[in-house]
């Protein structure tokens, strides 16, 4: 089964699933095996590798580390063509729907495609729509482009609709790394009843609540990693949502 299809199962099934992003840029390479370790040990469902910008060397690397692991899927998260490894499980190809700079919907994509053919990578192709979070991103400046203001819900769903009907397969509704405020439940909600595909949201989720909100708003899949880096006992405290949420899901279906 591929990693779309089990996306889309999980989807179907209405099972909330939790992704640690890793930014190669701030994770500390010593010790990164044990580090990998616990993520695996407390039961996360997938590994994303990357950043907006990734300025040193580390990105080989710690693809490598955690593909040395055989039990989670590890997906890149590119800020750019440059970063692919043929290691990954897949690459989320994104295409930044809620912006207009053209490299980033299809400039960047033309680029990659060539290497992505031949890297055996798994393709999903997403639609990334980056929202309003309480304060400029790094991904809102390299991407030059404006975020889906937080109350606009009427916006991000026209964007959501636009992205499924060009043929994408995921939807990521991202604050953005440091992000103050979490994307809303409100717009998560909009989103989810006019969208059939699996949503994918992260940024500024740094508490057990904060995940439940968005949870329970509709998102299939919550990513977390700047709160990771501040709160030691976060993980766990989402991961305890996650398995009461599907528990419960489980024990009334």
């Amino acid at each position: 089964m591929s990693l779309l299809q089990k996306i889309g199962l999980k989807k179907e099934e209405k099972q909330k699933s939790l992704a640690v992003l890793l930014d190669p840029d701030k994770v500390e390479m010593q010790g990164i095996s044990v580090q990998i370790q616990e993520y695996v040990s407390a039961g996360v469902d997938l590994f994303l590798v990357g950043g907006s910008l990734i300025s040193g060397s580390n990105f080989y690397i710690l693809v490598e580390a955690l593909r040395r692991q055989k039990e989670i899927p590890v997906i890149i998260f590119p800020g750019s063509n440059l970063h692919i490894h043929s290691e990954a499980d897949g690459i989320l190809l994104l295409s930044l729907i809620s912006g207009r700079n053209p490299e980033l919907l299809i400039g960047q994509h033309v680029i990659a495609a060539p290497i992505l053919k031949n890297s055996g990578l798994e393709i999903l192709p997403t639609g990334y729509m980056l929202i309003e979070s309480g304060k400029p991103t790094t991904v809102s400046y390299i991407s030059n482009t404006q975020p889906i203001p937080a109350d606009k819900e009427d916006i991000a769903v026209c964007t959501a609709m636009a992205g499924e009907m060009l043929g994408l397969k995921l939807l990521y509704l991202d604050g953005g790394s440091g992000a103050i405020h979490p994307v809303p439940p409100k717009m998560i909600s909009a989103v989810r009843r006019n969208s059939e595909l699996p949503i994918l949201v992260g940024g500024g989720i740094n508490s057990g609540s904060k995940a439940e909100l968005a949870w329970q708003a509709g998102a299939d899949y919550l990513v977390i990693g700047n709160g990771l880096e501040k709160e030691s006992g976060l993980l766990n405290e989402i991961i305890q949502v996650r398995n009461r949420l599907n528990q419960y899901v489980k024990a009334f279906n």
